[in-house]
């Protein structure tokens, strides 16, 4: 049963994520925007080579690097998360994990997979399967970007240090769903660690009753 939920976690985190950052592609040239809720909500197409919410890292050798260590990663998860349900884990525990997991997979797909599958986006929308081959290799693709949520747009006072009269942009990076399930799944198990990585409830309360009877055991003198 356990088994089942996680794999259908991973599913539908995976499938929601393909499918929007494939209609993205498809759909949508590199820059170009729609507005979802106002300026509060909006759908910004952009790509990156490194990590998650657009951060960057060491070029070429740094993105086959991240690929690598992402495929890695992914292995050691599943291998954990697998060793969890054996166990009989707390359910909410191997969820977290299964969307970490999920998330992880989603951008190794695009890293690994969306140079070889996609023309590039520059000033035109991407054609899937170009007959010319697509604009990367193997693990050199770019993780697609769409979610922005610029809901604080403000400056900063004039007398602050180092930002006085910039401005500031709440919340900044753009992101997808795939970042979105790592992050759930990570912020969750810092919050819940103690809850989720104690024995399971079950277990409590069979200790408990094990030692009521063994104290109702115990000869009066």
């Amino acid at each position: 049963m356990l088994l089942k939920k996680s794999l259908l976690t991973v599913f539908l985190v995976l499938l929601c994520d393909q499918i929007l950052k494939f209609w993205i592609k498809t759909h949508l040239a590199l820059g170009e925007e729609i507005p979802v809720f106002g300026n509060w909500f909006i759908v910004h197409f952009t790509e990156n080579r490194g990590m998650a919410f657009g951060m960057e890292f060491g070029g070429s050798f740094g993105k086959l690097f991240l690929s690598l260590f992402r495929i890695a990663a992914v292995g050691v998860i599943a291998w954990y998360l697998w060793t969890l349900i054996r166990k009989n884990a707390k359910t909410s525990l191997v969820i977290c994990l299964s969307f970490i997991l999920a998330g992880a997979i989603g951008n190794i797909i695009d890293s690994a997979c969306y140079g070889m599958l996609f023309s590039n986006s520059f000033f035109h929308v991407a054609e899937f399967l170009p007959k010319e081959g697509g604009y990367g290799t193997f693990l050199h693709g770019k993780v697609v970007d769409m979610l922005y949520f610029p809901i604080i747009q403000t400056t900063w006072p004039s007398w602050l240090p180092f930002w006085g009269g910039q401005e500031f942009i709440f919340f900044r990076p753009v992101f997808n769903i795939a970042d979105s399930s790592i992050s759930v799944g990570v912020i969750t198990l810092i919050l819940l660690q103690k809850r989720l990585f104690g024995p399971p409830r079950e277990h409590v309360v069979g200790e408990k009753a094990e030692d009521q009877i063994n104290s109702n055991s115990i000869p009066e003198k």
